[in-house]
């Protein structure tokens, strides 16, 4: 596909110009970075090591929203780690399309399998006697197949709405990564129809579906009252800690594409919280209140050091 850019790299002007601020955000967000892909590639490693995980449904899903975090997060934090060292922080037109394509594909398939998520608890809690039966594992792959092809052709969207535009003159983008809206400042023709695209292929998506996930576990909610004390404590639990990851990922998600691209001086906070933190926060809210996954993580824990015993 032709594009008429002229514009060869972008400046990025990041979270600050000032060099001993960066200094002290390298550490912080290396080490947050670090215990994010740590954190969620646990979690990996625990559901596809304990049998008694691998052929939950639940599990199944758990791990694969885990490996899609850590893939969302190490598509853009590792280029702002790098940039906080330098002054000057650029990045190749061709890199950025890299980016801009990653971080969607990723997001993408995440808000797949968070709707795939709350489905599965919608059968297990409203449907028990046929759970097995519908939560089956060619279903459970089929669903994966689909968050693949979703985060692929909603990114490729995206990819394709940018190469039309020309960028022919200003090249700093006021921004720690290439994103939609940062970019379209920077075009050299009227964006008023590609902003009202963003708004409807990834804003409008995100409420949507947000507002489907909420609804339906104020549906799981309702129908807890069938239940014991007991079961209706657990799946509150269950369904505590899906909402709370819900609500990390769309809200930020619904601030930054469901309105028209004007800039905000908070918007680099925004981005801050679903780049790093939200992908970080997952694992810990899943892990913390989850007893099934602790239990299965000691174990795992206990044959990893047998083995080093024995060695």
């Amino acid at each position: 596909m032709e594009n008429h850019s002229i514009v060869t790299e972008f400046v990025l002007l990041g979270l600050s110009q000032n060099l001993s601020v960066q200094k002290i955000e390298f550490v912080a967000f290396l080490f947050v970075y670090i215990i994010t892909v740590g954190g969620n590639l646990l979690i990996v490693g625990t559901v596809v090591c304990s049998p008694a995980l691998r052929g939950c449904p639940m599990y199944f899903f758990l791990a694969f929203l885990s490996f899609l975090d850590a893939c969302f997060s190490s598509a853009m934090t590792p280029k702002m780690i790098v940039d906080l060292l330098y002054e000057r922080k650029t990045i190749s037109f061709q890199g950025c399309m890299v980016q801009l394509f990653a971080e969607h594909f990723f997001g993408g398939a995440e808000v797949i399998v968070l709707t795939a998520m709350a489905y599965d608890r919608y059968v297990a809690i409203c449907k028990p006697l046929h759970y097995s039966s519908i939560m089956n594992r060619r279903l459970c792959h089929a669903l994966m197949g689909v968050a693949w092809t979703g985060g692929f052709l909603h990114s490729i969207i995206q990819i394709l709405f940018t190469f039309q535009l020309p960028f022919c003159g200003p090249n700093v983008i006021d921004h720690f990564i290439c994103d939609l809206y940062p970019l379209l400042k920077l075009a050299c023709t009227d964006t008023h129809i590609f902003g009202l695209l963003v708004v409807a292929n990834s804003g409008s998506i995100c409420i949507i579906i947000f507002s489907l996930l909420i609804v339906s576990y104020g549906v799981i909610l309702f129908s807890l009252r069938k239940h014991s004390s007991e079961g209706r404590q657990k799946a509150l639990s269950t369904c505590g800690s899906h909402v709370a990851v819900v609500v990390l990922f769309f809200v930020p998600c619904i601030f930054t594409y469901a309105r028209p691209p004007s800039a905000f001086s908070f918007d680099k906070m925004v981005a801050i919280f679903y780049c790093t933190l939200s992908p970080l926060l997952n694992p810990l809210i899943y892990t913390f209140r989850n007893k099934e996954v602790k239990n299965a993580m000691r174990k795992m824990w206990k044959r990893l050091v047998l083995v080093s015993d024995e060695k």
